[in-house]
């Protein structure tokens, strides 16, 4: 099969097309063929060991000293179920199925490893593009918005970044949760991000959030610029302040900002639920319906990361696969 292979860290040409040895599945496992995948800013950024500050070394211990251990990248999974492993029953062959791999990652190649119980099953409506393009940041989003800050309806949420996959998704659940959507992005962007559901648009380029005035209950930052002290003004009171990028030292001590400015910092990674997956999955030709801002083969994977270096990337980026 053929995969996209890292054996160094480094800029997009690292990348290369090998031949390497289709996976047996394991008990438990089955193995899909995939039809599509995603690339987003976690794989762009392992590649490029280009972590927030602190993370350097924590990246090198985890994933490899000069390279990533495992040379695989990706962590979605859309396709067919092609082998099946001992013990497993809850699927079959021709079984279009769903699934995010984790740290495991793998999911840039032809054929993938997954754990059964991972699984999510497609609905009918629902494309293979669009299933590859969903997990990243409609999880993202739900960790940041629906388990941490427990966002309510009429409260007013702010989102930075987004025309990005996070980004994008963070407006259609804000939305979707009945909250009132401000998007800060680029001009260009606008008309984007209201089709998601935002109520009002600031462009980055000629206004600053933090000097209009209006206060919101949450914001959201995807692009790693905001911090308690820079951003407070921009809050109400106990507002809650979600860092999908924040530095190691900041993240350590988020509690001590929290109460030096009487807002509260929320930062980390949520768990990849084969359960929040399965209610995604039925809201994505609606609601949470991921956009799709660019799709290559899996031969041009060079320019999917050169995409995602450019910090210009609208939406979800998806990397498709040749069927017989």
């Amino acid at each position: 099969m053929q995969a996209a292979i890292v054996t160094r860290y480094g800029p997009p040409n690292v990348v290369e097309i090998r031949d390497v040895p289709q996976p047996v599945p394991k008990p438990g496992q089955v193995i899909v063929r995939q039809h599509a995948t995603s690339l987003n800013s976690g794989d762009a950024r392992i590649r490029g060991a280009n972590m927030p500050p602190g993370f350097g070394l924590i990246l090198r211990l985890v994933f490899g000293l000069r390279g990533p251990r495992q040379p695989i990248l990706g962590i979605c999974v859309a396709g067919q179920v092609a082998a099946i492993g001992p013990g497993v029953t809850s699927v079959a062959l021709g079984d279009r199925v769903l699934a995010t791999t984790g740290f495991a990652m793998r999911a840039h190649a032809e054929f993938v490893a997954v754990r059964a119980n991972r699984l999510v099953p497609l609905p009918d409506a629902l494309t293979m593009a669009q299933a590859a393009a969903l997990p990243f940041g409609a999880l993202t989003a739900l960790y940041y918005l629906r388990d941490r800050a427990r966002v309510q309806p009429g409260e007013s949420v702010l989102v930075i970044g987004a025309s990005g996959a996070v980004g994008a998704a963070c407006v259609q659940l804000a939305h979707h949760l009945g909250a009132r959507v401000t998007a800060v992005c680029s001009a260009g962007n606008a008309d984007l991000v209201r089709s998601l559901g935002a109520a009002q648009v600031i462009d980055y380029r000629t206004q600053d959030y933090r000097s209009l005035g209006l206060r919101h209950d949450i914001l959201v930052d995807c692009v790693g610029h905001a911090t308690a002290e820079n951003s407070h003004q921009a809050l109400v009171l106990g507002g809650r302040l979600c860092l999908v990028i924040a530095s190691l030292s900041y993240q350590l001590t988020a509690a001590w900002h929290s109460r030096r400015t009487g807002i509260r910092v929320i930062t980390g990674v949520g768990a990849e639920s084969p359960a929040d997956l399965a209610w995604l999955a039925t809201l994505a030709t609606g609601p949470m319906a991921p956009h799709i801002g660019a799709t290559y083969p899996l031969a041009d994977i060079v320019a999917a990361h050169t995409l995602a270096n450019s910090g210009h990337k609208r939406g979800n980026t998806v990397i498709t696969f040749d069927q017989p």
